[in-house]
């Protein structure tokens, strides 16, 4: 059984990093609502408090048992998780007269402490809190501060709940804080003295173990995109049951060009047991003279569950339906306000389970999106699909501003594999977290030779981001511009001109639809 550390969520916009630097230690973390009861068959090492957006003076806070988890294991506790923990202890937090939120330098008190032993005794944190510690009760030692907090960081003795309790005023989760990681370590590794053995290999092997004994001898169905995501967890699950594992990859028509043959003929270079829907024609039919962007996307996602459904009731004894969901997905639909952890239901074929009455299975869900490109790299999956840029789901459908028809299709993907392709070239396509083209629904005056030409505009989108939640976009070089709108507009008729969105998000989104 694989050690763990769990984190207790406040609501704060930084839990997810806390998960990701505890797993950046090869110890496996896991968030859940701070007042949900700890399953401690589970292996748990050490436990975390987070940060929040609210007061420890709040009545919305809940009170937990933290002399009971105290007497399990090590508690860390981050800037609200440092502050309730004195607040529950009687000891004093107030406003501070202004928020303090920005770097910081921590000055270590006791280079000796555990926690802390192997920092310089000056490194620079991060502060984001509108509440301070002014005053620690006994058998609380202070073991750093910062020029505008005495304590800045402190030990509870352990002889008081059985266990040693540490609090942090700053985030040592965030980058901005350089020496967060070592503090990690030293938590997960030193004081909670888990193993570190959390791997790519480790978690392949555990969960095709847990896939055999789930779906015992029955048949699974998945949904395949060429996405990392369900190319992960189709390979997954077939390494656990073989062929009996069905995948269905429905050609569209709104991917990009050659995607449907080359993604296939991976698949099967995998060895899986893949079938490829030829729907061009179902789709084109269902989206004939539609131009809302809404609308769009509610067409392609019933025409899919309809093409999905047909082909899965060839199929027999299908019992479970494969999903590719992922961490951020779980924990977003995680509320620290209520008992009850509700995964979305809006996954790519939502509305299957009930209607083809199948049991879900989600390899991924424990994963955040760069682990799951390292288990795929681990399984043997191609880096061109690993390394793949985001793709909407409705495909090129909402990047075609207006009515999609087959020629508009023909000419967004020839345009946009030659942008892809001469990022490739460059070196640029590894450098951008999204790129893509934009058939806009416009006509321009041009001269194309000695004639005039009126066809249509091609947008050019490259933006790099995080999470997709904001963005910024690439300032690609004026030159790389400049080949890529030659390329285009003389390789593809039907266009003679190109434009560059520069444009962030927020106020823009990625899609133009």
């Amino acid at each position: 059984m694989v050690d763990k550390i769990v984190i207790l969520d406040y609501g704060s916009q930084y839990t997810q990093l806390i998960a990701r630097r505890v797993r950046e230690c090869q110890v496996y973390s896991e968030i859940q609502p701070y007042h949900q009861p700890i399953n401690w068959e589970d292996n748990i090492k050490g436990v975390i408090l987070s940060g929040s957006p609210w007061s420890v003076h709040d009545h919305v806070i809940k009170d937990i048992d933290i002399e009971y988890i105290a007497s399990k294991v090590p508690v860390l506790g981050i800037c609200f998780g440092a502050q309730w923990i004195i607040h529950r202890l009687g000891g004093t937090v107030s406003r501070s007269e202004k928020r303090e939120y920005g770097p910081a330098t921590l000055r270590v008190l006791d280079q000796s402490n555990p926690l802390l032993a192997g920092l310089p005794q000056h490194s620079q944190v991060w502060m984001s809190h509108a509440d301070t510690i002014e005053k620690v009760p006994d058998r609380v030692r202070v073991i750093a501060e910062t020029e505008d907090i005495p304590i800045a960081a402190y030990e509870v003795d352990a002889t008081r709940w059985g266990n040693p309790v540490w609090g942090v005023q700053f985030h040592p989760e965030v980058s901005h804080t350089t020496h967060g990681m070592h503090i990690f370590r030293r938590f997960v590794l030193d004081i909670c003295q888990c193993r570190g053995d959390w791997t790519p290999d480790s978690f392949i092997e555990t969960t095709i173990e847990h896939l055999r004994q789930q779906l015992d001898r029955d048949h699974a169905i998945i949904a395949m995109s060429g996405g990392v995501d369900s190319t992960v967890a189709g390979v997954l699950v077939h390494r656990a049951i073989g062929s009996r594992m069905h995948g269905i990859f429905i050609d569209n028509g709104l991917l990009r060009k050659g995607e449907f043959e080359q993604v296939l003929k991976t698949y099967r270079n995998l060895g899986l047991n893949v079938h490829g829907v030829d729907a061009r024609e179902e789709f084109y039919r269902g989206l004939k003279g539609v131009v809302d962007p809404e609308q769009k996307r509610k067409i392609i996602g019933k025409t899919f569950i309809e093409v999905f459904e047909r082909w899965a009731k060839k199929l027999s004894d299908v019992r479970w339906l494969v999903q590719g969901t992922i961490y951020p997905d779980v924990i977003e639909s995680i509320s620290v306000h209520g008992p009850s952890v509700t995964i979305k239901s809006h996954h790519n074929v939502g509305g299957l389970p009930e209607r083809m009455h199948l049991r879900i299975v989600e390899p991924l869900r424990m994963l955040f999106k760069d682990e799951v490109r390292k288990v795929g790299r681990a399984l043997g999956i191609p880096d061109h699909i690993l390394n793949r840029h985001p793709f909407p789901g409705p495909g090129l459908a909402i990047r075609i501003i207006g009515e999609v028809t087959p020629q508009h299709v023909q000419l967004l993907q020839q345009a946009d594999e030659i942008y892809i392709r001469i990022l490739k070239e460059s070196g640029w396509y590894d450098k951008i977290w999204q790129a893509g083209a934009i058939l806009l629904p416009i006509k321009t005056v041009g001269v194309m030779g000695d004639e005039r030409s009126y066809e249509r505009v091609i947008a050019l989108r490259a933006v790099n981001s995080r999470d997709g939640m904001t963005a910024q976009w690439t300032p690609l070089p004026h030159e790389l511009l400049a080949q890529i709108s030659s390329a285009i507009i003389n390789q593809v008729p039907g266009i003679n001109r190109v434009v560059y969105d520069i444009s962030t998000k927020p106020p823009s989104t990625i899609e133009w639809e």
